[in-house]
């Protein structure tokens, strides 16, 4: 295991973290109670309210430059600048201060946007994704007294959630890069609640919806079944195409290789992801092989009527959003093209379906073999008293495969506050709070042996 080389500053940091937890906690709760849901339907006051507040919390950490970067979607990007000393290295903080909609509130045991504290963890929408993160960059400005042993830059981001102008800046803006030798994304976590882990590699994204129109309006299934085609049932045919007798993905071309890295035992997994006892995984290879490095299908999204109000007859229109998580190495517009391709090969009878292809997003492998890697390795490690763990992510972050592309020079590093049991994007969100004071720890030495060692 690496040690940090300064016991000293170990112990000096370690106390100015844990003295400064009470009022972070106090700010990610202020951060939690605005409702910052980016999407249609939501409205925006909130999110730019809570990016007022972000600049609010940075100017008084410390921070001499704050500013808001507006963007062509309305929604700003916060932006801070801490000088260190003369020479010092350039390393950017990133997260997003967007979070998800809260979803059914009734599936909530506290209010989503009224943080709550139970048996150590904050409940709340955002709590972990990933306000967490803006609170870790927080607790780096206050842990230095807003003198920080390298230069930070600092993007908190609003438009991560549901997609906007910020993840093309590493193309539309590399200006905003300039001089910058590393980046820490926070907006992960770890494997398991105290293993200090990175997360080296994202999967991408292709998706779509697939639409069969058979009929030009729904007709009796008594006088008309039979013969007429049911739109729904040729759905269902397609999509049953998509995976093979094993669950594995059916569509060619999506790439796929054994995980090399932290295993993701089976029990956490049923744990955390709520498989009902009994109901057995599919796919095959291990589970951080069906996780980070082979590409999954699944339907996420299905319009059909509903069982209770159904009517006896014939459906002559459905549609299903079909998505592909695929692995690093993949090129995500090719993907789309397979699983359009895919999709209209498997129409039996002839019958012609229409495809409205999604965003695609590539997935990224993460180099480990640079001085910001060594210098956070040592610092996790110390931080939390245990050997790393590196993990890949199932969801894709299109911020970080771009920034891979057009800065390949400048190393990033994936850790964070968030762990197995935060339920991102599910009802009770939320963050350990013991995690968060041990995340907050390791960024902070990160910046001190980057310094020492750059």
């Amino acid at each position: 295991m690496a040690t940090v080389t300064d016991a000293d500053s170990l112990d000096a940091l370690t106390a100015r973290v844990r003295g400064l937890m009470p009022d972070l906690v106090d700010d990610l709760k202020r951060l939690v109670r605005i409702p910052s849901i980016n999407f249609p339907g939501y409205d925006t006051a909130d999110v730019r309210a809570c990016a007022d507040m972000c600049v609010e919390l940075l100017r008084a950490a410390g921070a001499p430059t704050v500013d808001l970067v507006e963007s062509r979607t309305g929604i700003p990007t916060v932006h801070a600048e801490i000088p260190g000393p003369p020479g010092a290295p350039t390393v950017m903080l990133y997260a997003h201060y967007d979070v998800q909609p809260a979803g059914d509130e009734s599936a909530w045991l506290s209010p989503p946007f009224e943080p709550t504290v139970r048996d150590g963890r904050l409940y709340g929408r955002g709590a972990a994704d990933d306000k967490s993160g803006v609170a870790l960059h927080l607790a780096s400005i206050r842990a230095f007294e807003g003198r920080p042993p390298v230069n930070l830059r600092i993007y908190l981001e609003g438009e991560e959630e549901y997609g906007g102008a910020f993840e093309e800046w590493p193309f539309e803006k590399p200006e905003a890069f300039e001089g910058v030798s590393a980046m820490v994304i926070a907006d992960v976590g770890n494997l398991r609640i105290g293993e200090p882990t990175f997360t080296t590699a994202l999967r991408g994204i292709v998706d779509g919806v697939v639409e069969v129109r058979t009929l030009e309006g729904p007709v009796h299934s008594g006088m008309f079944g039979g013969p007429a085609p049911d739109a729904l049932m040729v759905l269902i045919r397609i999509l049953d195409s998509l995976q093979t007798a094993s669950g594995d993905c059916a569509v060619p071309g999506m790439g796929g290789s054994p995980w090399v890295g932290g295993e993701f035992p089976e029990s956490a997994y049923r744990e955390t992801a709520g498989v009902v006892d009994g109901v057995p995984l599919v796919g095959s290879g291990s589970v951080a092989d069906r996780l980070f490095s082979m590409p999954s299908v699944n339907v996420v999204g299905l319009d059909a009527p509903a069982v209770d109000t159904a009517p006896n007859a014939l459906v002559p229109v459905a549609r299903a959003k079909v998505s592909v998580r695929i692995p690093p190495g993949v090129d995500p517009d090719a993907g789309l093209v397979a699983l359009e391709e895919y999709l209209q090969a498997q129409a039996p009878y002839g019958i012609a379906v229409s495809f409205t292809p999604g965003r695609p997003a590539s997935g990224v492998s993460i180099p480990t073999d640079g001085p910001a890697y060594a210098a956070a390795t040592s610092a996790m490690e110390a931080a939390y008293g245990r050997d790393v763990q590196r993990i890949g992510a199932g969801g894709s972050i299109p911020f970080v495969a771009n920034l891979a592309e057009a800065l390949p020079g400048v190393e990033v590093l994936l850790f964070g506050a968030q762990d197995p049991l935060a339920r991102i994007h599910a009802p009770n969100e939320s963050v350990d709070l013991d995690e968060l004071e041990h995340a907050a720890l390791a960024q902070a030495l990160f910046l001190e042996e980057y310094a020492r060692h750059h």
